[in-house]
């Protein structure tokens, strides 16, 4: 039985404990009706089912049983899509009789009518053309379009689609169907009766959009007619609703139009064009016209191009006023029909200067803000024109290259999209004639440079001819270089540098001619290869340009001549020819690459192979034979004389200025030449790998000898070099792995890995043993701290546990390293199986390091879950408790990895085999719930959820204890948020915003992972989908709630502000004033005095400036002037501004405490100043209230005459942005202290006064 028809009758037979009647009256019903097919031993299959429901339904026929009735008919509206047609045409006249005394239109409920037009739509589709002359048929039709058109819509939805794709699917062989006129007619009599009911006329437009068919050719016109007569009613939502459906019927019905009927058709659709202001009309109208020009330019190109200008010209005004939405139909309407309303004919026609004319005029300023949008339709019409677009579109080229120069133009990158277009379509010499460079200062003439040219040809340029680079632009290049170096002489740096740049930017452009030009042959001379090969030895700068233009060239050259390419520009003939011309030039290319290869860092390497790569692609194998001899003799030398590098020579950077040494270098050259070597040359690569990879002395070798093996056992099967690894798998291959297991680098192991892995795929049935020997370093690369080498392990895994899979004996004395050996004692052989795999890899459970067992772990996760459709029951029964013992496991690093087996296990094993040993799991997942560290804590809580999903949460929360029962009451809290709807929001939109939201989640969980697999993603890829934010009550406290809340609550109030910007930003205008005189609306570059927002709202530095008074300058101090203002607004605002007021007051009085000059009263009400640190020049003084000294120190000494009081002078020039002019520990020389006589005391020289060592140093002299 159909797998589909299972699952639903599975869904219905759960739904017997549900709460709702119906339901357990449906799922009571089958399964007495499977009860009587069992007991009269039928096989079950859809027949059965429906020949027991049918009879069920006769005889509950006239008994007023409706519950049983009802559910009798849902059950059958399952069954019957899958009843074969020979059944269904033989019971069709039964089927009709019963299920018409249930079509009751006034009095049926909703679930029953659905569930009989269901069955309807059934029988009627497997009836033949005979079937639906009958009145039967043709009644029945007629009672589901009246239900097309009822009020409620739940019925009327259902009986659209049985209506939909009853005539969707015409019987054989009839291309329109039988009951086509039937629907038309009821269509034709519902819109004509529009204006008394409109709303089921809507209904009735709503049934025609949703049908995809063959209308009659005889009732087309009238139909269409019917639709066109629906907008002049002036209902808005009628004439929307028409247009949407006369463009499904113009779509389906335009091929068998005729061409004058067609063209009359498109004059009355264009003449309904609705107001730009009414978005919905205007978008279904655009739709109509866009599809229906489409299909009349199939019928008569010519007919329709003629009237193309015009009718550009009557919707290019939309793209102007109408809404966005209207602009973009607008603008996808337009594109349409350049790309399929032009004829090749008519490329060079005068029609197109129309066009261009149309086109041109929205580079006009009131359309600048739909500017993107044309230049998108401009850069449409250069790629259909192509070299057509010469000369007809050189003034827009000119403009829109003249908009991109002025500096604040912002739409650069749509005009560089609009140039790179014209580029390709007129080619780089058309286009440079008509956009000159001007950057070569001997032929400039006084033009405006262009040089923001370079970056947009670089990007376009495809398929130009290779002499116009060597003939023109080259030149170009040689100039600027040696106009740099007449700068550089003149010590003019900078201009040097200049033009140093734009010689590289034109040098950039060859990688553009050489993507297959047409004139290889022809351009690619000696000459012109020995300047490339020149310049590759010589400028490092222009190295990348040339070796990424080479590789470009040959690569594509030699796919074409290879691989069947269906469009290109150059055939296969002469992709042969031009590969056999360039091969002429390999040998001194490779050469010269060979040398740059060997003296250029790691770090700048990977271009230069690429190119030798092309180079080796083309050329002879004989050539390559040569060329691998010499690099195998240059290897041989430097070996002989190789030391490992220092430590110093290793570091970072000391690698990105210095090569390394020859012998890695040649070891990578012989190794890039794997794939086109002969068995000999293949059989001493092998050699040179072998020996490297059994050495310990340089990692690095090491490495690189692995490399060359694995790439020997990647080439094609009947290679050279798939040859020989196959024939030296048992006698080196394996010897090898299995000597230098000890002694393998670091940095070897990822191809040490893959070279296990690519000899597991094909190893013979007694060599299975290598297997079990080698599993062991490949359960510790799955905790290689390089990804790659991880990803190739757990590879490596799989590829092992499939070929255990196949079979065969394990030769266990040759595992235990006694093969051959004649006194060992005799090992029983053990068949490989993938329990046997299993058991294998679990004996690594008993290491004596944390690290083996969770590597072992790991490893049985990844296996369990590719291999566990191929295991019983039983035996992933005691897998599973073996595993689950080490979930409580102390030690974090095997705790996480046997949680990582538990959700492997709770994903894929079955609901049957996992709800029995939920106490065993649960409870140890749980013991983690509450670590932080190594993100247990959110492992657990994913795991419990996968748990939920797949089990249900009351049966989960049934193995949660006591003490975490607050980890349910959480899960359950997320659920129900999860089910409730947001604010405004209905249940289905809410059911739909979920299921968009669990999408994207989980596929931006897979693009965090670049190796992204279905196991991958069951590990790692729904944990993002958690986050602390949610445990409220599962151990994360209160605060982390209100957290979340405030960032939303802040989050929403960012969005309004930005939404309200962008609403005030879009109304208006303004103009920015020139004063070079007033401004010229017709000059095409007054666009850029323009402004969509505010010159005056920007933020601009106040000047102050200074005042007249008796001649004198006098400058205001802002401080000063805003006090008076804060004062002056408290006055007038009264008792209003009290708070203002108090804020000011506040404001003196924090001044006057916390600042340097603070002061307060003594209770004698006399002003103190705050004392000052040591070394503070401005040391406090006190005055009486009066003005005079009342002879008491400052310091409190109580002594007269010793204070300071020169020290507050100055006070008045202090600065309010710099420090003041009386300095700490000095004086400034323009401030102007008076000298204070009593501080004037004999052999006291300084004016500060007299400190501790001066004393010090008057006592040693006394």
């Amino acid at each position: 039985m159909d797998t589909g028809l299972e699952h639903q009758l599975k869904k219905i037979r759960e739904q017997i404990s549900s709460k709702a009647a119906h339901q357990q009256q449906h799922a009571a019903t089958l399964l007495a009706v499977e009860e009587t097919i069992h007991e009269k031993n039928v096989e079950i299959e859809p027949s059965s089912y429906f020949a027991a429901l049918l009879t069920l339904l006769e005889q509950q026929a006239g008994t007023g049983s409706k519950g049983l009735s009802n559910a009798i008919i849902y059950l059958l509206s399952i069954i019957l899509p899958h009843v074969s047609t020979q059944v269904l045409r033989a019971k069709f006249s039964t089927m009709m009789a019963v299920l018409s005394q249930s079509l009751d239109l006034g009095s049926a409920d909703v679930a029953l009518l659905r569930s009989v037009v269901a069955c309807l739509e059934a029988v009627l589709q497997s009836q033949d053309i005979g079937s639906w002359s009958q009145p039967v048929s043709q009644g029945t039709f007629k009672s589901l379009l009246a239900l097309s058109a009822d009020s409620k819509p739940k019925i009327r939805k259902r009986a659209q689609e049985a209506v939909s794709a009853l005539l969707s699917q015409p019987p054989l062989p009839a291309p329109v169907h039988p009951a086509a006129p039937l629907a038309v007619r009821f269509v034709l009599d519902m819109l004509g009766n529009a204006k008394a009911d409109t709303q089921s006329a809507i209904y009735t437009l709503q049934l025609v959009k949703s049908t995809d068919m063959t209308w009659p050719s005889d009732e087309f016109k009238e139909l269409c007619e019917s639709l066109m007569q629906l907008p002049k009613l002036n209902a808005p939502f009628l004439t929307t609703m028409s247009f949407q459906a006369l463009g499904a019927v113009f779509s389906s019905a335009a091929a068998s139009l005729e061409e004058e009927q067609f063209r009359d058709l498109l004059v009355e659709i264009i003449d309904l064009k609705p107001a730009v202001n009414d978005p919905l009309s205007s978008e279904a109208w655009l739709k109509i016209v866009q599809n229906g020009y489409v299909a009349y330019a199939s019928v008569s190109p010519e007919m329709c191009f003629e009237s193309l200008p015009d009718l550009i010209d009557l919707v290019l005004p939309d793209i102007e006023l109408g809404k966005q939405s209207t602009k973009e139909a607008a603008t996808q309407c337009i594109w349409a029909m350049i790309r399929d309303c032009i004829p090749t004919s008519m490329l060079g026609s005068e029609g197109i200067g129309h066009i261009v004319k149309t086109l041109t005029s929205g580079l006009s300023y009131r359309y600048r803000e739909s500017w993107a949008l044309v230049f998108l339709l401009i850069a449409a019409l250069f790629q259909r024109l192509g070299s057509f677009a010469h000369p007809s579109m050189d003034a827009l080229m000119v403009e829109i290259a003249n908009m991109r120069m002025e500096p604040e133009f912002q739409l650069k990158n749509e005009a560089d999209a609009v140039l790179g277009a014209a580029l390709r379509a007129v080619g780089p010499k058309v286009f440079l004639r008509i956009l000159p460079l001007n950057i070569d200062a001997a032929n400039r003439q006084n033009e405006v440079g262009r040089a923001w040219l370079l970056p947009i040809m670089k990007n376009h340029i495809r398929n130009a001819p290779l002499g116009y680079f060597k003939s023109t632009l080259l030149p170009i290049a040689d100039s600027l270089a040696a106009q740099s170096l007449r700068f550089t002489a003149q010590g003019r740096e900078i201009e040097a540098k200049v033009f140093v740049a734009l010689c590289h930017q034109v040098w950039a452009l060859l990688s553009g001619f050489c993507n297959v030009p047409s004139d290889i042959i022809d351009a690619f001379t000696p000459d012109f290869a020995v300047r490339l090969s020149k310049e590759i030895g010589e400028d490092l700068m222009l190295r990348p340009s040339i070796c990424a233009a080479l590789s470009t060239l040959l690569t594509a050259v030699h796919h074409i001549a290879h691989q069947d390419v269906t469009s290109s520009p150059m055939t296969k003939q002469q992709a042969l020819a031009a590969e056999e011309h360039l091969a002429q030039f390999a040998q001194d290319f490779l050469s010269q690459l060979f040398n740059v290869f060997a003296q250029s860092p790691s770090a700048s390497r990977g271009y230069i192979m690429d190119t030798i790569t092309a180079f080796l692609a083309v050329i002879s194998e004989s050539d390559v034979n040569v060329t691998f001899v010499k690099v195998c003799t240059m290897l041989d030398e430097v070996l002989k004389t190789h030391k490992p590098p220092a430590a110093s020579e290793l570091t970072e950077k000391y690698l990105e200025a210095h090569p390394p040494p020859h012998a890695y270098t040649m070891m990578d050259l012989a190794t890039t030449m794997a794939p086109y070597l002969d068995s000999d040359r293949a059989q001493m690569l092998a050699r040179a790998a072998f020996l490297l990879a059994r050495q310990n002395d340089d990692a690095t070798l090491q490495k690189k000898g692995y490399k060359a093996i694995v790439r020997l056992a990647e080439q094609p099967a009947g290679s050279p070099a798939y040859q020989l690894i196959e024939s030296s798998i048992t006698a080196e291959l394996i010897p090898m792995l299995f000597e230098s297991a000890e002694t393998v680098a670091l940095s070897s192991r990822r191809d040490r890995l893959a070279l296990i892995s690519r000899l597991s795929r094909s190893l013979p049935d007694s060599q299975i043993h290598f297997i079990p020997a080698m599993l062991s370093e490949v359960i510790l690369g799955t905790k290689e701290p390089n990804e790659r080498a991880r990803t190739i392990a757990f590879d490596t895994l799989l590829v092992m546990g499939r070929r255990m899979a196949q079979g065969g004996a394990i030769d266990m004395a040759a595992l235990a390293g006694g093969a051959g050996d004649p006194e060992s004692p005799e090992q029983p052989e053990h068949q490989a199986s993938i329990y046997e795999y299993f058991k294998i890899i679990a004996a690594g459970l008993a290491a004596q390091t944390p690290h083996m067992i969770s590597a072992t772990i790991a490893s049985i996760s990844r296996a369990l879950f590719e291999f566990h459709e191929q295991l019983d029951a039983e035996f992933i029964i005691e897998l599973m408790g073996t595993v689950l013992m080490f979930v409580v496991n102390n030690n974090r690093e095997i705790a996480k990895s046997s949680l990582g087996f538990v959700k492997v296990i709770a994903v894929v094993l079955p609901r049957e085999l996992l709800e029995p040993h939920l106490n065993e799991i649960v409870p140890a997942i749980l013991k983690w719930s509450h670590e932080y560290k190594n993100q247990l804590r959110l492992k657990c809580r994913h795991i419990l959820d996968r748990l939920a999903r797949r089990l249900g949460l009351d049966v989960v929360a049934k193995s949660v204890p006591e003490e975490h029962a607050k980890i349910v009451t959480n899960m359950r809290k997320r659920e129900q948020r999860a089910k409730r709807p947001k604010g405004g929001e209905t249940g289905a939109s809410a059911r739909d915003r979920s299921h968009l939201e669990e999408v994207e989640a989980a596929s931006s969980a897979v693009a965090k992972k670049s190796y992204g697999n279905t196991y991958e993603d069951v590990i790692y890829g729904s944990e993002s989908e958690l986050d602390d934010s949610d445990d409220e009550g599962a151990g994360g406290g209160a605060g982390t709630g209100r957290k979340s809340k405030q960032s939303k609550k802040k989050q929403q109030q960012q969005q309004q502000q930005q939404s309200d910007k962008k609403g005030s930003s879009k109304a208006g205008a303004w103009i920015k004033e020139d004063t070079d005189g007033p401004l010229d609306f017709l000059d095409r570059s007054a666009f850029t005095h323009f402004a969509t927002t505010n010159p005056a709202d920007k933020p601009r530095r106040a000047i102050s400036m200074p005042k007249m008074k008796n001649g004198k300058l006098l400058f205001e101090d802002p401080e000063e002037e805003a006090r008076k203002a804060r004062a002056a607004t408290a006055a007038n605002n009264g008792g209003e501004g009290g708070a203002e007021g108090a804020e000011a007051t506040e404001d003196y009085y924090l001044e006057s405490v916390k600042s340097k000059d603070g002061f307060y009263r003594t209770p004698g009400q006399k002003i103190k100043f705050r004392k000052r640190k040591a070394g503070d020049s401005d040391d406090d003084v006190e005055m009486g209230s009066d003005g005079e000294n009342d002879g008491r120190g400052v310091a409190g000494s109580g002594k007269r005459g010793k204070g300071n009081s020169g020290a507050a002078y100055g006070r008045e020039f202090k600065s309010k942005k710099g420090k003041g002019d009386v300095k700490h520990g000095n004086v400034d020389p323009f401030a102007y202290i008076p000298l204070n006589p009593k501080n004037m005391k004999k052999g006291l020289t300084s004016i500060k006064g007299s400190n501790k060592k001066e004393k010090r140093g008057r006592r040693t002299a006394n």
